[in-house]
């Protein structure tokens, strides 16, 4: 399978457990493994046969910097669930969200999560 890498996306939102995390925010960085035919687009070098890096983007920001949820394991269901809804030929994608400094006792650089969906498994 064919894959489309979007890699270090950064957004601010306001999800978290903690009523400070849904107050202050923070940033939330995404990776994004969108799996696909490229074949046609290798061929026919027309945007309209591939999926939109910047398009992606913008379904990643609308997600991640809108309403606020309690789980970045919420979070990544509704991104996955959003891309499925606005590219058709996406056939599974793997999102993961890293989560710097989460708000728990110890030292940590950032805690994680990463899905991966099947078209035929999207809601």
């Amino acid at each position: 399978m064919d894959k489309i890498l979007l890699n270090g996306l950064m957004f601010y939102g306001y999800h978290g457990l903690f009523p400070e995390e849904n107050k202050l925010g923070q940033r939330f960085t995404v990776d994004l493994e969108l799996k696909c035919d490229l074949s046609k687009a290798g061929h026919s070098d027309q945007m309209n046969d591939s999926i939109d890096y910047g398009e992606v983007y913008e379904v990643a920001r609308t997600v991640v910097e809108g309403k606020a949820k309690n789980l970045i394991e919420a979070v990544a269901e509704d991104l996955a669930k959003r891309m499925f809804e606005s590219f058709s030929s996406l056939e599974a994608i793997t999102v993961k969200i890293d989560k710097p400094g989460p708000p728990i006792p110890g030292y940590y650089q950032s805690a994680s999560v990463v899905i991966e969906r099947e078209r035929h498994h999207a809601i």
